[in-house]
């Protein structure tokens, strides 16, 4: 039995492991998904305030 393989694996680093990366792989996906600079929410909010006021103005007066 030489070299039949590099000897006890310890199950519980395994599964460990395999638990971060896929807690990884989840925060690179949020990251991505809602991951949003404070200037970034900043213009949104300015844009959607500049839309609510252009379209106010624009209302007929009955």
């Amino acid at each position: 039995m030489a070299g039949s393989g590099s000897g006890p694996v310890n199950l519980n680093r395994y599964r460990k492991e395999k638990a971060r990366a896929g807690k990884k792989v989840r925060a690179d996906q949020n990251a991505v998904t809602f991951g949003r600079t404070k200037a970034e929410k900043e213009l949104d909010k300015a844009r959607n305030v500049q839309d609510v006021r252009r379209l106010e103005n624009h209302k007929r007066d009955e």
